[in-house]
């Protein structure tokens, strides 16, 4: 397992996290990660392909202690200051597709918060703009 993310690896693995912090990732949440992955502009030149790669990497973490927290370190240092809200908003996106935020969801926001330095008040725009995305009529 590496020890480092580049940048595109640290975007797919906070979202790979966030569906992992409450449980088993489910088809919606696979089929939302490859869309964000071929429609964002941070991913211009990744492969939807190499989803995989990335996924199984953050899978082996989850198997050890503190995988969450270890996982939300390892994206914090492969990231640009700039990307570090993208990488939130991932996760938010993930959190929100499903409905209601469960409270481990909720549990792994607060640590990705925190750990990738993001101001409380720009953390809760993210998290309401993902919301609004997902409603339904």
């Amino acid at each position: 397992m590496p020890h480092r993310f580049n940048p595109q690896e640290a975007l797919i693995a906070s979202m790979v996290l966030m569906s992992a912090a409450d449980g088993p990732m489910t088809d919606a949440e696979q089929a939302l990660m490859t869309r964000l992955v071929r429609d964002l502009p941070a991913f211009g030149d990744f492969s939807p392909h190499n989803i995989a790669t990335a996924t199984e990497t953050v899978l082996e973490l989850l198997a050890m202690p503190d995988g969450l927290e270890r996982g939300a370190g390892l994206v914090r240092d492969a990231l640009p200051m700039r990307l570090r809200e993208t990488a939130y908003l991932l996760a938010c996106e993930v959190a929100a597709a499903d409905g209601e935020a469960s409270q481990g969801e909720l549990r792994f926001l607060q640590t990705l918060r925190i750990g990738l330095e993001i101001d409380r008040l720009i953390a809760g725009a993210i998290e309401r703009a993902a919301k609004a995305r997902y409603q339904v009529v």
